[in-house]
C-alpha cells in the first residue's frame, strides 16, 4: 500500500528557558535572569513532522539521530515573551545516508524537504531527492541554485526569496514566498491571511505553513487552497508561544 508523505531533513531540540528579569546586575548594565521553567520540544523538521501528524497521521521522517543533542535555547521573558537572546550548541547533524533515502522513496507520494542547512543535507543530496521523486516540496535555507530545479514547489520566506532573488528571476519553479502577516505570494498573486490573530510568537510558524500546505495539495491536488490553508495553519501556532503544532 503506497503510503502519505516522506519528510527529510535536519531536526533539533526547541528548548524554552523562562525567566523573570526584575532587576539589573550590579557589576554589568545587563539584566539579571532567574530561571522559572523550561520547555523543550523536537524543532526543524521534526516539527514539520509532528504537525503533518497532528492533521494526518500515516507519514515518516528521516532525520539525524542526534538531533536532541542539537539545542536551540531560548531565554525567554516569562511575563512579556520577550526573548533576551539564543545560544545553539556546536553540535553538528551527522550527513544523510542517501542510499537509504533512495530505497524508499517511490513508497510515498509526496516528499518534504525540510533544510535547515545545518549540514545533513548537501546540495546535491537535495538535488538527487527530487530527481528522484515527482512531488517534492522543498524548503530550504540555503541560496537557491539550478540543484533544486526539480523540486515541484519551493517554499521559503521573504528574508531567503530575498538572497535568492537573482536566481528565481532567472528560472520558471514554482515558488512559494512566505511573508508573515501579509500572507504569501504564488506566481505574482498575494494570498491574505484571511482572519488577523494577536501574534505571541513566529517560532514554528514556517513548519506549521509547510506541514499544512502538503497535507491539503495531497487531499485536493489545488495548490490554491493548499497555499489557504496553509496560512491557517501558521495563524494558528504564532498565537501561541514556543514551538506548538496546528490547532485549528
Amino acid at each position: 500500500m503506497t503510503k502519505n508523505i516522506l519528510v527529510i531533513g535536519d531536526s533539533c531540540r526547541d528548548q524554552y528557558t523562562y525567566c523573570h528579569a526584575d532587576r539589573l546586575a550590579p557589576d554589568k548594565p545587563v539584566p539579571v535572569l532567574e530561571v522559572h521553567g523550561l520547555d523543550m520540544v523536537p524543532g526543524m523538521a521534526k516539527n514539520v513532522f509532528n504537525n503533518l501528524q497532528r492533521l494526518k497521521p500515516g507519514n515518516k521522517i528521516i532525520t539525524n539521530s542526534n538531533w536532541k543533542e542539537i539545542v536551540k535555547n531560548r531565554y525567554v521573558d516569562e511575563k512579556s515573551n520577550h526573548m533576551f537572546f539564543r545560544v545553539d550548541s556546536s553540535e553538528s547533524p551527522e550527513p544523510i545516508n542517501l542510499n537509504s533515502v533512495l530505497e524508499i522513496i517511490t513508497e510515498y507520494n509526496y516528499v518534504i524537504i525540510s533544510d535547515y542547512d545545518k549540514g545533513f543535507l548537501s546540495e546535491e543530496d537535495i538535488s538527487i531527492i527530487c530527481a528522484s521523486h515527482p512531488n517534492v516540496f522543498l524548503d530550504t535555507k540555503k541560496v537557491l541554485g539550478d540543484w533544486a530545479l526539480d523540486a515541484r514547489y519551493i517554499k521559503i520566506n521573504q528574508h531567503e526569496a530575498d538572497r535568492s532573488r537573482q536566481w528565481i528571476q532567472s528560472v520558471d519553479r514554482d515558488i512559494i514566498e512566505t511573508r508573515g502577516a501579509a500572507g504569501a505570494v504564488y506566481k505574482n498573486r498575494i494570498y491574505p491571511v484571511k482572519k488577523k490573530v494577536d501574534v505571541l510568537d513566529v517560532s514554528g510558524a514556517g513548519d506549521a505553513f509547510l506541514a499544512g500546505l502538503v497535507m491539503k495539495f495531497a487531499e485536493e491536488k489545488n495548490i490554491h487552497s493548499a497555499i489557504n490553508f496553509a496560512n491557517r495553519c501558521a495563524s494558528s501556532v504564532v498565537q501561541h508561544r514556543g514551538t506548538t503544532l496546528i490547532d485549528l
